[in-house]
């Protein structure tokens, strides 16, 4: 069983709105929901001077601009953190992060650690120092994922428990069957379901939950498609989480050489994250990247899922001819 925290990159422009609700009780009298967050992920990555690996499993960060209703132009900025293992530099770094978002930007700055891993004793809250008179004492909004009450996750309302809910499940690996994961997981799928979220969320949350938390057992996966399909009525993909996982295994490939036209390709894609060569390669350059990119998709859907070649051709927009060529190339190989 493994979990994927760089999913969060995703999942919170999906639900941002909710985020801001659940974590502020008054966020609507504070917030102008009719105007649209921007996120700052670029200007982020330039304000920290480090080169930042989008798809990171350690850590997420992300920076958005939010109007207030006070005044005409009024806004505040939003940093979250997305923290799934114990460092012992954190809290320092959010200190670093606030005065050089602040430096830049001059405003108002709320910042959120969430803390996704198992560690009870790793809950950073402020950053201090105190030296010949000069102090400082940066505190910042913690939420340790581990601490929460599932029950109360459960009867909440707001789409983003759904996904603390889910990061709880995940959180018990070691303790739980393949098999009683997969009923949690189905289980889970039906609250969501039953909650009366808008379609475009239960999608987003249904691409979070399928894929954040993985099954080791290739039959698992294939019964929770299918609890997916009976119990969403065969919904089209979640496009956006799909859209994110192609985007990081691109990004993954160009590093290992594949903009460069070597012979490579994805032998685990979505689920191992790992390139191998493909026997009879794929030599494409930069400016072929996107049929590069679909071809991958189909190489791991044919490898991960037992789709058959319509749907294959569906999800990753290729024809169906393409996805008979290559699967009988798998077959090849194999």
């Amino acid at each position: 069983m493994k979990r994927d925290d760089s999913l969060w990159k995703a999942i919170l422009e999906d639900v941002f709105d909710d985020f801001l609700r659940f974590f502020i009780p008054n966020a609507e009298e504070l917030f102008d929901f009719s105007r649209p967050f921007e996120f700052l992920d670029k200007e982020l990555e330039q304000i920290l001077l480090v080169e930042r690996d989008d798809f990171s499993p350690r850590y997420v960060d992300k920076l958005v601009k939010v109007f207030t209703k006070v005044g005409e132009e009024q806004w505040i900025l939003v940093h979250i953190e997305v923290q799934g293992s114990t460092d012992k530099a954190f809290s320092h770094r959010m200190f670093q992060y606030f005065y050089r978002i602040y430096d830049r930007y001059q405003r108002p700055i709320t910042a959120f650690a969430i803390l996704t891993d198992r560690n009870r004793r790793f809950k950073p809250e402020k950053f201090s120092q105190v030296y010949l008179g000069t102090s400082i004492d940066y505190k910042f909004n913690v939420y340790k994922v581990f601490e929460q009450d599932a029950e109360a996750l459960a009867a909440s309302t707001n789409p983003f428990a759904m996904i603390v809910l889910t990061v709880l499940v995940a959180l018990q690996k070691g303790k739980v069957t393949e098999e009683e994961l997969l009923q949690q997981k189905v289980e889970l799928l039906k609250r969501l379901v039953s909650k009366g979220f808008s379609r475009g969320k239960i999608e987003a949350l249904m691409g979070f939950l399928k894929l954040y938390v993985r099954f080791g057992k290739r039959e698992n996966d294939v019964k929770f498609d299918e609890a997916i399909e009976l119990l969403l009525n065969k919904p089209k993909e979640t496009m956006g989480i799909v859209e994110f996982v192609l985007e990081r295994e691109r990004r993954l490939g160009e590093k290992r050489g594949l903009a460069k036209g070597e012979k490579k390709g994805i032998e685990k894609g979505i689920e191992k994250g790992i390139e191998k060569g493909i026997e009879k390669g794929v030599e494409r350059g930069i400016e072929k990247g996107i049929e590069t990119q679909k071809l991958h998709f189909v190489t791991t859907l044919l490898s991960e899922t037992d789709f058959d070649d319509a749907k294959i051709a569906s999800l990753a927009d290729v024809t169906i001819e393409t996805v008979q060529k290559l699967r009988k190339e798998k077959g090849n190989v194999s």
